[in-house]
Formats: structure tokens, C-alpha cells, sequence
């Protein structure tokens, strides 16, 4: 097997160079930097006899699905029968049998267990940062690399290479994109960037060139972040991508398959219920309503049994104009007492359709860009009756001195329809992301989170 075989033309000049001590691989989607990564990894144990290699990411929980299936594919990718290998996966390491070279893998939290175990007639010569973004979000940054480094440096020679690996964040600000730009100074680093048009189109398959070339067309700026992975910056308005088009009139005579509603609860702030229809038929995701009140506003608050008993009759209408027979709740996950109330108040009544009650998934960061993705792809629309929503999407943003950080923390103020249509949207994501195109669907930097959606329900 040559390696011009399957690495790209762009990493073929670093294969086998030894003197660069740092490497800073970063792309956008699909631009082969975690399989280049594995290949490269897998090369060090079985050409090098007194050479072994570290794989690491923040979070030890996720190495076992990503790089370590990763290091795997590799070996197939170099041609050599896996039977050369012992590969194990508690503790997940990779050992080549003829060397007793290994591939150890741990969370940063386990580099003392890591130490403990290397065999000092087979240091370690190649230390692999994955996903780097997770250190300088979770952890200690630059100088958590720098003991990490100097963990494994001692007692190697100058064949000693770390190579890092992350998509960028969009705001420059981004604490590792400073970083980056501060290791490209040094005269022992290279970065290397890429992206899918780097890699040939046999390799990637005609589909996912349509699907970057949809995005593209659909909104050039998340293309040239997600698909470039340029550091575009951020706007301040979040959903900057809502227009006219989104702005729709459900179809009065349309039966959906459920009805999903995303609750935000306030006592003195608002409290509102935002629901949509799913169209699996259309591949759509409609608003159909909205209910929205605020004590401060109105000047009359009011309790949780009384606005459980507001949200039975916002679904009973829902009911009888749409026949609909499930309805699924996410509600806020801090709004314990009103869960309990919606309870008891469906558990009251006779009703004529089924409701499931959750709690809300309140993962940011994560719900905001699957807002963004249902956006971009019109797969979501909003309802003139949601006129409370439609005005919080020109307003919702980033507070400014977080994205002179490097952080994006949107501004805590008239967002809680913005909260309850993230809800609604997590809450939906095992459905909607089939509808977006081929390779849309994966996040870039967390894991997606895959739940049953009827088993795991409390059926009220």
C-alpha cells in the first residue's frame, strides 16, 4: 500500500518528517484530518520498533466511538491484517505483536495511569491531541498542552511529534484560535489546513460534495464555517438567518404525525408554550401556535396550576383544529413545580389524544445551532399567531463582550420563546436531522445525543 494512496497530496510532505514538533491539523468537515491522524498513528508502532504513540481527548467517554474506531480503520487503510495487532478495549490500547509498540488512549484527567504503564524501552514518540477545542473549553488551555507535552517529551529524542487536531470555532476570538496563531510563529510547528475539496471526490462520494454545495446555497456563511472551516465571526444576532420565508401560514386541513411543544416557564417573566407540527410526509416542521404570557407585562401572574391548565386548553384548540392525536411536552428543566401540575391537570380530564411530558434537553450551544440548521434548510417555519416568537428572532443575540472573549453568551432578555422553540427543536432532533442533506447531520465538536422517543416518555 503507498501512503499517496490514501493520505491527500496537502499532508504527504509531513508523513515523514521528523524534526516538526508541533502539527496543527485543522479543516472543515470532511477534510480527512482524523483519518490522516489514525494513519499516521498507526504507522509510528509498526515502523518504528522503540517508538509507541498517545491518543488523547478531554473527555475519556468519547474516545472509544471517535478516534479510537478511527485508529482501527486505519490499520485496514495501511493494508496490515489486524491479526498483527492485540486490540483491546478496557483498557483501549493497540499493540503491534512484533514490536510491542502500543497506541494508548486516554482523557486527560488519566495521563498518571498513561505514565504508568509505558514501558520506558518504548517511550513515547507521537502524542495525538483530539478534538483540542474540548481543552481550551473545558480545561486549562495552553497550559494544559504545555504539561501534557512535557509529560511525554522526557527521555525522547528530537523524533518526538505532537500533532493537534479540531475544526475551528467561528469567532476568531476563540481562545484556540489565538493559540493557533501564536504556534504559528514558532519555528518548530506547521499548520496545515484543509477542507472536502482537498480530497478527491471518489474518496468522499459524490453525495457529500451535494451536500456541502446544498449548504452553500442555502446560507454561504455556515458553509464557509462548517464545510471550510473558516473562522467566519460570529453575528450578534443569532438567528441572522430568519427571513420572510420562514414566516408561514400552517395548512388548516394538514394532519401531522404529533405536535411538539416547547415550554418556557417564569414566574414574574414570561412563560410561553410555542408548538409545531411534524410533516414527516412534507419533511417540514411548521409552527402551528403559541400561548405567551408575562406576569411583569400584564401585570396579574399567575400560578403553575393555572397555567397547566392554560397549556390543556392551548393543546384541546390545537386538538380540534388539526385532529391530532399525540402531543410531546419539553418542558423547561428547571420548572419542576409546573411539571407536576401539567400532570395533574391532564390526569383530570378525559382527553381525545395521548401526552408525553419531558424535560427539555438545555444544551445552549447545541440547541441553538439545530435551530440554525432547520433554518438554513426551511425545514422550520413559524406561524403569523406566533407573534411573539417572530419578534424575539430580530432581537435574540450575543452579548457583545462575550464575543470579544472568544465566547458567544446570548443576552438573557425577551428570549423565552427563543428557549422554548430550542426545546422543541432538541426535543424533535431524532426526526428532523433525517430531513437535513447527507453528512448535515453530525455536530462538530459534542456528540449527539440518541434517546428512544416513545419508551422513554411518561405517558400522562
Amino acid at each position: 500500500m503507498k501512503i499517496s494512496d490514501i493520505v491527500i497530496p496537502k499532508y504527504l510532505t509531513i508523513f515523514n518528517n521528523r524534526k516538526v514538533k508541533h502539527i496543527i491539523l485543522t479543516s472543515g468537515r470532511a477534510g480527512t484530518k482524523s483519518s490522516y491522524a489514525a494513519i499516521r498513528t498507526d504507522y509510528q508502532i509498526v515502523s518504528d520498533p522503540h517508538g509507541s504513540a498517545v491518543v488523547l481527548r478531554k473527555h475519556h467517554n468519547k474516545l472509544r466511538k471517535t478516534v479510537y474506531k478511527e485508529m482501527i480503520r486505519g490499520i485496514n487503510r495501511l493494508g496490515i491484517s489486524k491479526n498483527k495487532f492485540t486490540i483491546t478495549k478496557s483498557p483501549m490500547e493497540i499493540t503491534y505483536k512484533k514490536y510491542g509498540t502500543t497506541i494508548y488512549f486516554s482523557g486527560s484527567d488519566g495521563i498518571d495511569d498513561t505514565k504508568g504503564i509505558i514501558d520506558e524501552d518504548k517511550p513515547i514518540k507521537l502524542v495525538v491531541i483530539d478534538e483540542a477545542t474540548e481543552f481550551f473549553d473545558d480545561g486549562e488551555g495552553e497550559d494544559e498542552l504545555s504539561n501534557i507535552e512535557a509529560t511525554f517529551v522526557r527521555g525522547n529524542d528530537s523524533d518526538f511529534q505532537m500533532i493537534y487536531l479540531y475544526n475551528p470555532p467561528k469567532n476568531p476570538n476563540a481562545p484556540i484560535n489565538q493559540w493557533c496563531k501564536k504556534m504559528e510563529k514558532r519555528e518548530d510547528c506547521i499548520h496545515i489546513h484543509t477542507d472536502y475539496r482537498d480530497v478527491p471526490v471518489s474518496w468522499l462520494g459524490q453525495a457529500l460534495v451535494d451536500s456541502a454545495e446544498a449548504m452553500k446555497r442555502a446560507d454561504e456563511k455556515m458553509y464557509r464555517w462548517v464545510w471550510l472551516g473558516q473562522a467566519v465571526g460570529v453575528d450578534e444576532l443569532i438567528y441572522y438567518m430568519f427571513g420572510d420565508r420562514h414566516r408561514q401560514k400552517p395548512d388548516p386541513d394538514r394532519r401531522y404525525d404529533r405536535i411538539y411543544i416547547g415550554g418556557d416557564y417564569g414566574q414574574q417573566n414570561a412563560t410561553t408554550f410555542e408548538a409545531f407540527g411534524l410533516d414527516t410526509y412534507r419533511k417540514k416542521f411548521p409552527g402551528l401556535g403559541e400561548y405567551y404570557h408575562s406576569g411583569r407585562e400584564t401585570g396579574k401572574q399567575k400560578s403553575p396550576s393555572e397555567y397547566a391548565q392554560d397549556l390543556v386548553e392551548f393543546m384541546n384548540e390545537l386538538h380540534e383544529q388539526y385532529d391530532n392525536r399525540v402531543f410531546y411536552i419539553f418542558l423547561d428543566p428547571s420548572a419542576k413545580g409546573l411539571a407536576e401540575e401539567i400532570r395533574r391537570a391532564v390526569r383530570a380530564v378525559c382527553l381525545d389524544y395521548q401526552v408525553f411530558l419531558r424535560d427539555a434537553e438545555n444544551d445552549v450551544a447545541l440547541g441553538i445551532s439545530r435551530v440554525q440548521k432547520v433554518l438554513c434548510f426551511d425545514i422550520m417555519s413559524v406561524s403569523p399567531k406566533q407573534e411573539y416568537a417572530v419578534s424575539e428572532f430580530g432581537t435574540y443575540e450575543y452579548d457583545k463582550k462575550s464575543i470579544e472573549k472568544g465566547k458567544e453568551v446570548p443576552v438573557k432578555e425577551d428570549d423565552h420563546c427563543m428557549d422554548a422553540i430550542r426545546y422543541c427543536v432538541m426535543g424533535a432532533w431524532k426526526r428532523l436531522k433525517h430531513w437535513l442533506p447527507k453528512d448535515e447531520t453530525g455536530e462538530i465538536d459534542i456528540c449527539d445525543i440518541s434517546r428512544k422517543e416513545a419508551d422513554d416518555d411518561e405517558y400522562l
